[in-house]
């Protein structure tokens, strides 16, 4: 038990010492990425062959399960650690692979397999191999939020405080209520949820409110299609959001905390209640935390995955057990919120880069970033591109650098990039080198949000694309006001005629208007925001609509009632891989020679199309009369 500022001392020099063991040990130590990513990768099997395995060869040797370290493009990953030598990465690991490394890097010593990288955070010489943080999507990030995340065990407390863990809790007592919101400031945090309200000033709100209980609440809803930071920060890193809350509770004067999470994050809230529990019985939950005479405790509440949730009012209102649903603000929730009480609520990333803030001081953490955004972000880096995963950088960094010097690029000429999720906007190849920042998203008709960013090709189609999205948000409309209720259903129905070669080029016009009227007549934020994909699209796009409307034709190919497929001979080479990807058989030919597609047996799936390297499958247009 962590009484005080001493015990805690004694439990920071146990916890150095432990973690110095795992850098330089005796016996081996192998760490696999057991993040959502990872499990959904195959290193849940990767994991059984190797307990089986050293078990069967009799070797000793730790295993430790971490998070996600960023790439996931390159998982399943795993690492060893043998003494004398730097921790090395290896990817793409299978169950046969994981066993070759075993034999070579733990049993034996010819070292044939060549890792990708090494993790050291000095500086170190090894012959051929090159630092992990050296690939490509590595080197140019700045990893603050994300420091921790597929470095550490996440269940494991004494990894957490080795490496600077409530360092920022201890210095939040040491200045203060008023002195922490004053570093924040400093620092120029602003919410990493959505709009990028200034943090300090929500938590000096909900801090100088009327009344004495308060509450702090961490929405972890994140139900952005695409988007996977929120969790992916959990399950890597739980104990950074439980120390922000304990700092952010602090501050504003709350003894009572909520994470609101979604039920599909069994991972993320199983290490959630692990970390919980940790802290509750070392005494870093509970009352007199440190001695410092602040108490404070923390319950999960799991969300049933409505997307409106997401909104503050309505995350309250589940909360409270009620149909989730935003409510007319003013009193905005810093003055009456959860039970009518003063109450803040912060985004998960907000809250876990609270700690490093605290520790290393707000002028520090201002040095990145730019005038009005600073800091670091994380980025869910998805879609048609050739490097996926979690990335964090430096606000300011340009579109075209994230996507091309971090994520490879696309293997198809890019198209365009969706920010912001269902709320966000589409840009076009134009603003690639717009930087990355609240107000330069939101000049462009698009936003930050909370971090989802969706890279397009040539063979995507925009209006396919709007529909989706807003398709996305009418379904998740709570339907409390008219205008996101009718006009967004509206506005898939117009968008649905769009793709199936039914509509008129006045239509066009009657889908700008909706638009606008559900902006300026929605309740909250999801109707707000919802138009912003087809607005963006008409905006970047427009010959598109006006082709599918007037020539009856997608020309990506990919709306099925204005297109059919057939193989152009001449560039067939039999390569048989349309044949192998085909889930109807409508392709058929022997190898070396062209193949022949079966129009009455064909669905339209596209795989033929989207998985050929010579071009030889054409999208035709249907003529519609």
């Amino acid at each position: 038990m962590i009484k005080s500022y001493n015990d805690f001392t004694g439990f920071q020099k146990n916890s150095a010492d432990e973690w110095q063991e795992l850098q330089t040990p005796r016996t081996p130590v192998i760490y696999i990425g057991m993040g959502s990513c990872g499990i959904a990768s195959g290193a849940g099997k990767v994991y059984d062959t190797i307990l089986k395995t050293i078990a069967k060869k009799k070797v000793k040797n730790q295993v430790i399960k971490v998070g996600c370290i960023g790439p996931c493009y390159l998982e399943p990953l795993l690492d060893i650690q043998k003494f004398g030598i730097p921790r090395l990465s290896f990817n793409n690991v299978d169950e046969a692979r994981a066993n070759d490394i075993i034999a070579e890097y733990i049993t034996g010593d010819t070292h044939k397999l060549k890792p990708i990288g090494y993790l050291a955070e000095q500086n170190i010489q090894m012959d051929g191999i090159k630092s992990f943080w050296e690939l490509p999507m590595m080197k140019n990030q700045t990893r603050i939020v994300l420091k921790n995340c597929g470095i550490i065990n996440p269940e494991n407390i004494e990894h957490y405080i080795a490496r600077g863990g409530f360092k920022g809790l201890i210095n939040a007592f040491e200045k203060g209520h008023e002195g922490v919101i004053e570093e924040i400031k400093i620092s120029g945090l602003r919410g990493r949820g959505g709009a990028g309200f200034p943090t300090y000033k929500k938590w000096q709100f909900c801090r100088d409110a009327a009344g004495s209980t308060k509450y702090l609440i961490c929405n972890a809803d994140e139900g952005d299609p695409g988007a996977f930071m929120n969790r992916s920060l959990i399950e890597g890193d739980p104990f950074a959001l439980l120390e922000g809350m304990l700092i952010a509770s602090y501050a504003i004067g709350a003894n009572h905390g909520y994470i609101y999470i979604r039920a599909e994050y069994p991972l993320a809230i199983e290490r959630l209640k692990i970390a919980i529990s940790r802290l509750e019985n070392l005494g870093l939950l509970g009352e007199n935390i440190l001695d410092s005479g602040f108490n404070f405790e923390i319950k999960l509440k799991e969300g049933a995955g409505a997307f409106v949730c997401g909104e503050e009012t309505a995350l309250i209102a589940s909360i409270e057990g009620n149909r989730g649903m935003p409510r007319s603000r003013p009193p905005y929730p810093v003055n009456s919120g959860l039970y009518d009480k003063p109450t803040t609520i912060n985004n998960v990333e907000t809250l876990a880069t609270v700690p490093i803030i605290l520790a290393k001081g707000g002028k520090w953490y201002s040095g990145f970033g730019t005038e009005g955004s600073k800091g670091t972000k994380t980025f869910a880096l998805v879609g048609k591109i050739r490097r996926t995963g979690l990335i964090e950088v430096s606000m300011g960094m340009t579109l075209r650098q994230i996507i091309f010097d971090i994520g490879g690029g696309t293997q198809k000429p890019f198209k365009a990039v969706q920010t912001g999720g269902p709320s966000g906007g589409c840009l076009s190849e134009e603003f690639l080198d717009l930087p990355i920042d609240y107000e330069s998203l939101s000049k462009a008709g698009s936003i930050m949000g909370s971090g989802g960013l969706i890279v397009m090709d040539s063979n995507t189609c925009m209006v396919d694309v709007a529909k989706y999205f807003l398709n996305f948000t009418s379904k998740e409309s709570c339907g409390k006001c008219t205008p996101c209720r009718v006009g967004t259903r509206k506005m898939v129905e117009i968008l649905e005629g769009i793709t199936q070669g039914t509509a008129e080029i006045s239509e066009i016009d009657s889908l700008e208007n909706i638009a606008h009227t559900i902006i300026n007549g929605s309740l909250c934020g999801l109707g707000q925001t919802a138009p912003n994909p087809v607005l963006t699209t008409l905006k970047y796009f427009k010959d598109e609509y006006i082709t599918h409307i007037r020539d009856r034709r997608c020309p990506a190919a990919v709306c099925r009632s204005l297109v059919e497929y057939r193989v152009i001979k001449e560039k067939c080479t039999g390569c048989q891989r349309c044949v192998e990807a085909c889930p109807t058989h409508a392709i058929s030919g022997p190898r070396s020679e062209p193949h022949n597609l079966d129009k009455s047996k064909c669905i339209k799936c596209r795989a033929c199309y989207e998985i050929c390297r010579f071009d030889a499958i054409a999208g035709d247009a249907i003529i519609i009369e």
